[in-house]
């Protein structure tokens, strides 16, 4: 079986299996609102999906991104305190795009239309809580370690357990 990634929203952990069988795993923050999968619910989706597309392969640690595009700002304590409104997106993306028809892909259901994605959040924000708009929330040092990991392609199964 080759790469793989598994979250576990009651755990708040995300799991990377590798082709070796061998599996490292991570505190995550998952949505506020639960899971669901439509459109505009702030919910993170459940069921198969996989990576579309790695974004912000070797930029700097805290690297801001608006609309999947660096801002040319690094993130840090000041920067937080100027926007505090501001839902931060650091240092990598890992687009997701759902694999079940009719229930993560497609219509109101999409997850990549949704923009939902594995990304870096500030230090400061707790993990092992569901804190995100909807979706997957990694310490950067962490998410760095799994980007490199991973390539678009790469499934990820999402479930409630």
């Amino acid at each position: 079986m080759g790469v793989r990634i598994e979250v576990s929203i009651a755990k708040q952990i995300l799991t990377l299996t590798k082709a070796s069988g061998e599996s490292v795993s991570w505190p995550v923050s998952t949505a506020k609102n639960g899971v669901g999968e439509r459109q505009g619910s702030g919910c993170t989706p459940r069921g198969s999906h996989q990576i579309r597309i790695k974004i912000g392969e070797g930029l700097v640690a805290n690297t801001v991104f608006i609309g999947r595009r660096p801002t040319g700002e690094i993130y840090d304590a000041n920067l937080g305190d100027q926007f505090p409104e501001r839902d931060w997106i650091l240092t990598r993306i890992l687009w997701l795009s759902g694999t079940d028809v009719g229930f993560n892909r497609g219509g109101q259901r999409d997850t990549q239309r949704r923009y939902i994605y594995i990304h870096g959040t500030p230090d400061s924000e707790p993990m092992g809580r569901p804190l995100s708009h909807g979706c997957i929330r990694m310490r950067n040092q962490d998410l760095i370690e799994l980007f490199d990991q991973v390539d678009a392609g790469t499934p990820v199964q999402i479930s409630e357990t």
